[in-house]
């Protein structure tokens, strides 16, 4: 469903939610009746975020190509935090 936007002489302007492709010139007014022509304005397009645009592709794909996962995998170890050169000079046990 689209949103077009009429503009009333009388009243001002209102929107119209119609399929896409369907919107007529005139529409009649909300508030009055009478014949509103429409107004054409930029389209409400909006960019998906790249992580969110990642996710939902594997999640679209996971529909029809599924992972089959043959073994556990293998336990990822932290790596170890990044030395502080004050304790450096501390003695060791």
């Amino acid at each position: 469903m689209a949103t077009y936007q009429y503009r009333c002489t009388g009243c001002g302007t209102f929107d119209v939610t119609r399929p896409m492709g369907a919107a007529g010139a005139e529409e009649p007014c909300d508030t009055c009746g009478d014949r509103a022509r429409r107004v054409y304005s930029a389209p409400m397009l909006a960019r998906t975020s790249a992580p969110l645009a990642r996710a939902l592709r594997a999640q679209e794909a996971s529909a029809h190509e599924p992972r089959i996962v043959t073994e556990v995998p293998s336990a990822r170890r932290r790596p170890a935090p990044a030395a502080d050169p004050r304790q450096a000079l501390l003695p060791k046990p």
